[in-house]
């Protein structure tokens, strides 16, 4: 049995279905992102799990106990908003007293408890400062605290860092990380963000329209889209029909379904490469293209069917408009996908 069980939840909001039947189970201490665009349900599924909002249909079973029932404040689960919600008439200690007041700890144990989670989020100089003097990173950490106080058995994260500027909020990616193997709390981090879902999750759960896409490692959902929702979504990649593969390649697609390419695997060359069973060799002409950091984007014409194929910054090898080449992949890398 897993340390979550999620079976088959249902949400409805007036006749508008939010969720639509969504299992997902999870282990102790694991790192789960639920990724996806606004209005896939997302949210909606944190609020059901942390008993802030009911269940229409399912069940949840946390650590062996079916939760589905219990109210919000006896399911011992933290939770951190994207809006920080501290009192701003307290200062830091105060607010973090709050929940252990609410719980009745001896002012004793609170101190102890206050100062090792500081120590944690490594605020012990704040102690005494009110919400207004902090900016928009120590405030989240301040909310973070606050959640892991109490040592619940589950975290859950609603966007927490999409208010906070780029630089600090990767620095704030890494810190959340850190304090969530150190504590070993099994956490499920609601995100938009697919570079923050990579880079902080254990497993991703991709949404959409209320469904489960694919739950799968970072690296999985990354180079095996399952659907052609989850390869737009991740990577910008090249999905093609078997009609438009056709048009394209002068041949049937694999399984003759649809396919997904990622950029980076197509190769360009001005002079036609030498081919092999294990290659694709295409003949093509540039679009346009644009650079974004180190990055090359080039969109390409092959056959009247557009290819994304993205480069390494390289001076020598800058390709212009109008400009006729050659692409070439592997056939590995043109992958099917189930719808």
């Amino acid at each position: 049995m897993s340390y979550m069980e999620i079976s088959n939840i249902e949400k409805s909001f007036d006749k508008n279905e939010v969720l639509k039947g969504i299992s997902l189970n999870i282990e102790q201490g694991e790192f789960v992102s639920l990724l996806g665009p606004s209005g896939c349900g997302k949210s909606t599924l944190l609020r059901c799990l942390s008993g802030l909002e009911t269940i229409d249909k399912g069940t949840f079973v946390l650590d062996r106990n079916d939760v589905t029932e219990t109210p919000a404040q006896n399911r011992n689960i933290g939770m951190v908003f994207q809006q920080y919600s501290l009192f701003p008439n307290m200062t830091v200690e105060e607010n973090l007293s709050f929940p252990l007041t609410i719980q009745k700890m001896p002012k004793a144990d609170q101190k102890a408890k206050i100062d090792d989670v500081l120590n944690i989020v490594g605020l012990t100089d704040k102690k005494k400062a009110y919400p207004g003097n902090l900016s928009g990173g120590q405030q989240q950490r301040v909310a973070l605290a606050r959640a892991i106080i109490s040592r619940p058995k589950v975290l859950l994260l609603d966007e927490p860092l999409s208010a906070i500027d780029a630089k600090l909020r990767k620095n704030l990616q890494i810190e959340i990380r850190r304090i969530q193997q150190e504590l070993n709390i099994t956490t499920i981090f609601v995100t938009h963000d697919q570079d923050e879902a990579m880079s902080m999750s254990d497993r991703i759960c991709l949404l959409n329209d209320g469904r489960i896409e694919q739950v799968s490692s970072p690296i999985e959902l990354y180079t095996k889209p399952k659907t052609r929702f989850a390869a737009s979504f991740i990577g910008h990649y090249n999905v093609l029909s078997p009609e438009e593969f056709l048009q394209a390649f002068q041949m049937a697609a694999p399984d003759n379904k649809m396919t997904a390419i990622r950029p980076e695997t197509i190769q360009i060359s001005t002079e036609k490469p030498e081919g092999n069973d294990s290659m694709h060799t295409l003949s093509g002409k540039i679009i346009n293209n644009r650079s974004v950091g180190n990055t090359l984007h080039y969109h390409i014409d092959v056959n009247g069917i557009t290819f994304k194929v993205d480069t390494l910054f390289r001076s020598f090898a800058l390709y212009k408009d109008e400009q006729q080449v050659w692409l070439s992949l592997e056939k590995r890398n043109c992958l099917p996908l189930e719808d």
